[in-house]
């Protein structure tokens, strides 16, 4: 694992310095400034070096993995907010589902019917999709998105609240905006025809490159990691 470095006020400065740069975006796209959540993703970050964002001020975290999950939060569960932002497996839900706010990456009815068995009340997750049809890369395809809907729906307990996305890597961050603009219209759609049974009014999307491009494009969660450390 690649080490996490850096002292609480750097990690604290960085994110002023984000926190601004997503407001200015966000009145730039005619939108209030602070609607916009910003999760630090700990992918990089060790047990031990969690303490420094405890001082930092940090209170919203994604992780990627199962294990580091269960890792970080038996020792920080108090001092944090936590996502779950990486691929899941249907084997792992058991471990993840107790601890998070939100899962950003459901993106196979595998997962969706282990939600629906293992939850105690009603759970609300994201749909990753596939935006930039990359086969690098998991998500739902665009064009099997209503299927995938269709077959999630019978599981009561599971309500997808918004979208889930990353871009093809771009030279210039600008290039990822009609992707992000494609979500926004998805997530739209998705709306309108769900109506009553889901929302989509989450999007998840923009990471440290391209994040100030996914808020103008109508993000309402970023994933900020490198940008900090």
């Amino acid at each position: 694992m690649k080490q996490f470095s850096g002292t609480a006020e750097h990690v604290r400065q960085r994110f002023a310095e984000v926190r601004g740069r997503v407001d200015d975006a966000a009145r730039e796209a005619g939108r209030a400034p602070g609607e916009v959540a910003i999760l630090v993703a700990t992918k990089y970050v060790a047990p031990d070096d969690m303490g420094t964002l405890v001082e930092a001020g940090i209170t919203l975290v994604g992780e990627n993995r199962a294990q580091d999950l269960v890792a970080k939060h038996e020792r920080f569960g108090a001092a944090f907010v936590f996502d779950f932002i990486g691929h899941l497996q249907s084997r792992k839900v058991r471990l993840v589902l107790p601890l998070v706010r939100l899962i950003h990456s459901v993106s196979t009815t595998s997962v969706v019917e282990e939600l629906q068995a293992r939850a105690q009340n009603p759970v609300e997750v994201l749909l990753e999709v596939n935006i930039g049809a990359e086969e690098s890369k998991s998500g739902v395809a665009l064009d099997e998105v209503e299927r995938f809907l269709d077959e999630a729906a019978s599981c009561d307990k599971v309500s997808f609240a918004g979208l889930m996305c990353m871009p093809p890597l771009m030279p210039d961050p600008r290039q990822a905006a009609p992707y992000f603009a494609r979500a926004r219209r998805l997530a739209a759609d998705l709306s309108a025809h769900w109506a009553g049974r889901y929302t989509f009014a989450q999007l998840s999307m923009g990471t440290s490159v391209d994040y100030e491009v996914a808020v103008r494009e109508g993000a309402t969660i970023v994933r900020v990691g490198s940008v900090l450390f």
